[in-house]
This record gives C-alpha cells, structure tokens and sequence, in this order.
C-alpha cells in the first residue's frame, strides 16, 4: 500500500475541500508514491514526534495541526518547524494533516469529545451551508431508474437521515441530430419528440466529479443534458461544533467535577452560572467564535479553548463558558483517526504517540 491509498481514504472521510482557506491540511511532506511501512498519530508534530516515527519504523506522521501554516521563505533550524522539515526530509518522513477539514464533519473532532461526554440528540452547531449542488438532467422513462441508481451509488440523494432522494417529474425532450450525430432514439436531420423524466438529486460539492462520471456512464444518450446548481442551503452533516444533551441534568459544581473526571482534566476555567445544566455545546479547538450560537441554541455550557479574557464577558450570566483547553478538548482527535484507519485497515503498523505535545503545562 502506497501513502497516497492511505490518503485517499482519509480525504474521502474528511474531504479537503472543507478546510477552512488559512488552513494548511493535506500532505505537508513527502512523496505520496511511497510504499507505506507505519502509521504514527500525533496532535503535533515535534522534533520528538518523528524521533519516535522513526523508532517504530513508521514513515508517515498522520497530525491534526499542520507543521505548516504560513509561507516559509528559508530553512536553516533555527526554528523548531524547519528543524523538522529538515529531520522528516533527511529521513524520509511524510507527513499528513487532517485540521479544520476533521473539525468540520458530523463525526469528527467535536464529535469524538461529545461522545466521550456521552451526550445524546447530537447536532452539528453551525452548520456550513454553500456545500451543497443540485443536478438535473433528462432521461427517458425507461432509464431512469437505472439513472438514479447510479446517482444514489455515486453518493447523491442524501438529505439529513434519509438516502436516495430525488425528484422525478415527466414530460417531453425534443431533439434533432446532425450528421455527425449518433441518436440514441430518432433519426439524423429530424425532430425528435421523446417522453422523458426529470430527475433532481443533490450532492455535496466535493463529490461532483464521482456524480458525473456516474451520470455520463449510465445515461444512454450520446449527449447528456444536464445542469448543476450551487445551493445556499446547510448541510447537516458538516460544520462546526457540536450540542447535545447530558444523560442527567446536573448542577454547575457537580458538572464541572464530571468534566474534571471524563476529560481528565486538571483545571477548568469557567464563568459562573447558577442554573443546572443539561443541554451541553462544545467546539474542539479554538470555539470562542461559536458562543453566540451555543446561547442561541438554549445550551447551558459551552466546552471549548483559547477564551480570551473579554470573551468570558460575553457569557452574560446565559451560559456557562467552561475553557477546558486547547490540546484537552483535541485530545480524542487521535484515537478518532486512529479507529478509522484501523477500520479499514486491520492489520496494518499503526500507533498512536507516546510524546505529549501539549506546550501548555500547569503548576499547583
């Protein structure tokens, strides 16, 4: 197996079309041709990282963050992301990054901390909308349930919990050939009256080129008619953050010690809130800029990182901020890509890293 079958996988999972633009995810390092020896899962990447990499004969470094985020115009050592490019380079260490594309689908980064709270009735908080294309095209009768198949095997026609949607109404396509032409129904140089279907599906955007080819090999004309559509609508399945409900309501001492306990955590900072709590929202990584719409969903709390200062004000005695930290509320990002991989690929050399990457330490 190459690193690019590994990819391919992954970017299938969390497509990298749904990375925000600063962000830097993909294949950072290395040659995607290379046969695949071991897997190592990390947060970050570190000088100690692929120290490690290469003590378990691993030559792909799988990462949340980027080790790359803005240009870099030299690379001599002198800081700690060129001292490992340098090391992965010289020794022949790729590395991938899954960052806000892993943040931004229904079973990513938020996701595996929800479940790891055992919240229940999820939902993605701000979904992302502009993702999603219509298609329409024109087939006879006859065909167009074979169409639709195709469509629905290819990934369209899912709508929230439910899978192969379409719309179908009926009418006439009219047509006339031209010398060069080879028609599937009717004869060169005259009009051509055929009773056909109307067939609507969408899509996520990512996919179209899977939906065409599925559309041009199953449609019998030699010229498909066809449209698609950029839509405004939001798409339940992708976005940021994430709410849901606690298996029992709690008060705010007693649920701020259960996250103590769940999370492992060593400390908490939090805005005061004097109601119980129940209704939980929470955004891996840097989630500050979701506060509003945690309160605008009714939630109690909202779990997240990189509170600034001001931003605690912005709780209003609403809701309760519960800063739980960067790396911590990331902290099940590994083992999330880590059961994915393993999924698919049982026995395959895949390890989860031993050095903690956290640059945050606290002292009591």
């Amino acid at each position: 197996m190459s690193i690019h079958d590994l990819i391919s996988y992954l970017e299938a999972w969390a497509p990298p079309a749904l990375q925000e633009s600063y962000d830097n995810a993909g294949l950072i390092v290395g040659d995607p041709r290379q046969e695949l020896n071991g897997v190592l899962i990390c947060l970050d990447v570190t000088e100690e990282v692929l120290d490690e990499a290469l003590s378990k004969s691993c030559n792909l470094v799988i990462a949340h963050h980027p080790l790359i985020f803005g240009g870099i115009k030299k690379i001599t050592g002198r800081h700690y992301t060129e001292r490992c490019l340098i090391k992965a380079i010289k020794e022949d260490i790729a590395i991938f990054a899954m960052h806000t594309n892993l943040d931004s689908i229904g079973d990513g980064v938020s996701a595996a901390l929800a479940k790891e709270l055992g919240l229940r009735d999820t939902r993605i908080l701000e979904p992302k909308n502009q993702v999603l294309e219509k298609l329409y095209t024109f087939v006879p009768h006859e065909h167009a349930g074979a169409l639709r198949e195709a469509l629905f095997e290819a990934g369209a026609g899912h709508i929230g919990a439910y899978d192969r949607c379409s719309f179908n109404c009926e009418g006439t396509g009219t047509f006339r050939g031209l010398e060069e032409s080879r028609p599937f129904a009717g004869k060169k140089g005259e009009e051509h009256h055929e009773a056909e279907t109307k067939v609507e599906v969408i899509f996520p955007a990512w996919i179209r080129k899977r939906v065409l080819a599925a559309l041009f090999e199953s449609h019998p004309y030699e010229e498909v008619a066809y449209d698609i559509v950029a839509l405004q609508n939001e798409y339940a399945h992708t976005g940021f953050g994430m709410i849901g409900k606690l298996g029992k309501e709690m008060k705010s001492r007693e649920f701020l010690q259960f996250l103590k306990e769940r999370l492992g955590l060593r400390v908490i900072r939090h805005t005061p809130f004097s109601q119980s709590i129940r209704s939980v929202a929470l955004c891996g990584g840097s989630g500050s800029f979701l506060l509003d719409k945690a309160i605008a969903a009714g939630a109690d709390a909202f779990i997240s990182g990189d509170f600034k200062y001001h931003r605690f004000f912005d709780a209003d005695s609403k809701i309760m901020i519960c800063d739980i930290g960067h790396f911590e509320s990331e902290q099940f990002t590994m083992q999330l890509i880590y059961e994915k991989i393993r999924k698919k690929f049982p026995n395959f050399a895949l390890h989860l890293t031993s050095v903690d990457t956290n640059p945050i330490k606290y002292y009591y």
